[in-house]
């Protein structure tokens, strides 16, 4: 039988607190609230970089290449990309698809409005499947009809708003080179990616009207495209695919195209981090009260205990094993407090945001078993440890002064 279980036990559960009660319950409270509140921290930074990085990645691409020029206007420099290096891109592992694209800045002229944006061109072999999901209203360019295709486009939210456009209306568009040349366009869709540097710039159209239009030949883009399956790679990506390209081409990763967007993404790991150790200091420190409380409140039974030949280690274990259970029920309170408020905001999206500020209009969550099942560990085994300290002070008790202690 172990004994040391057996006291805890009693004093746990069965013995009548007087002072320690209220500690005792701040402390699983401040258990509670600090494991709740890094799990959710972990969740809603995890959430929020694949939020940002799905929207930046799925309507830029992971990998772009781009002629390695002096060009750095809004409109791509032409190139013709042979088909051996073509495929070689293509078939490398981890590539999902390659699609090529061109830009060109053009006006907006609709309902006495004027705004400048850039015409994104693609063709038929464009993935649609991002799109789809951010589509707010109307549907994507259909390419079966490639005449009616140069004259369909997708315009963002906020430039429909801006300009008073819906979709089913059309506008002209201007292009400016040499001789100014317009173009009308039917919208069939409106998207809103919720991305301001990409929604305020951009709107979708057809490939071979950039051809057309810059007299290019059938052959020639602006640049490709390319998603990989595995994002965390996309710096080796980069580098690798570069080998199967001619020395004029290049090839440039999305954290290129958007640095400040990724450069504070990466901040994000560091308030976590910082979130994380404050948050498990105070849980530390709560138990520490607690058990240093507790201790003092069974002073008695220490002495009593030390007289009839106890040892110290054994006194110890006693409120080590009374901390463990404190601390038990404060991590299964805390991650009932910590999961059920992420999958209650998962399917609700109760708490919002400032679309205009964080990307996103809601706060989003995504958990990783992984990570609540690292954080629970990390915070047993550190307060376990740390109480180690707190219950030398048995060892200083003398058993004459602690019977008569009152």
């Amino acid at each position: 039988m172990n004994l040391e279980l057996f006291i805890a036990k009693r004093i746990s559960l069965q013995a009548k607190r007087t002072f320690s009660k209220l500690i005792v319950r701040i402390a699983i409270v401040g258990i509670m609230l600090g494991l709740g509140v890094m799990i959710l921290s972990l969740a809603i930074v995890k959430g929020f970089k694949s939020e940002i990085r799905e929207k930046v990645r799925g309507f830029n691409g992971d990998v772009q290449f781009i002629k390695y020029d002096l060009n750095s206007s809004y409109e791509n420099s032409p190139f013709i990309l042979n088909d051996q290096n073509l495929k070689q891109a293509q078939k490398y592992k981890g590539v999902e698809h390659v699609v090529p694209f061109a830009t060109k800045p053009g006006i907006i002229k609709a309902n006495d409005e004027v705004e400048g944006v850039i015409l994104k061109g693609v063709d038929k072999n464009y993935d649609w499947s991002y799109f789809k999901n951010i589509l707010v209203s109307g549907k994507t360019i259909n390419f079966r009809d490639s005449a009616q295709a140069g004259k369909e486009i997708i315009i963002s939210e906020v430039l429909a708003k801006r300009l008073n456009l819906k979709v089913g209306d059309d506008f002209l568009m201007y292009f400016v080179q040499g001789s100014l040349r317009k173009r009308k366009f039917e919208i069939v869709g409106i998207y809103n990616t919720g991305v301001e540097e990409v929604d305020k710039t951009y709107v979708i159209g057809d490939l071979s009207l950039i051809r057309k239009l810059n007299n290019w030949s059938k052959n020639e883009v602006g640049g490709y495209e390319i998603r990989i399956t595995d994002f965390s790679k996309v710096d080796h990506f980069s580098y690798q695919l570069a080998n199967f390209l001619p020395p004029q081409i290049k090839s440039i990763s999305v954290k290129e195209n958007y640095p400040v967007i990724f450069d504070w993404l990466s901040l994000l790991d560091v308030n976590a981090q910082i979130i994380l150790a404050l948050m498990l200091i105070v849980a530390v420190i709560n138990m520490i009260s607690a058990l240093l409380i507790m201790i003092l409140e069974r002073t008695n039974m220490i002495g009593i205990l030390k007289a009839l030949g106890y040892h110290n280690w054994g006194i110890r274990k006693i409120f080590l094993y009374n901390a463990s259970y404190l601390v038990g029920v404060g991590m299964i309170l805390g991650n009932i407090f910590g999961l059920g408020l992420g999958f209650f905001q998962q399917k609700t999206h109760y708490f919002k945001l400032d679309e205009a500020s964080y990307y996103m209009k809601f706060v989003p969550i995504q958990f990783s078993l992984i990570d609540v099942c690292l954080i629970n560990l990390g915070t047993l085994l550190v307060c376990l440890l740390i109480l180690l300290i707190p219950s030398m002070l048995v060892s200083k008790i003398s058993p004459i002064k602690a019977i008569s202690f009152k």
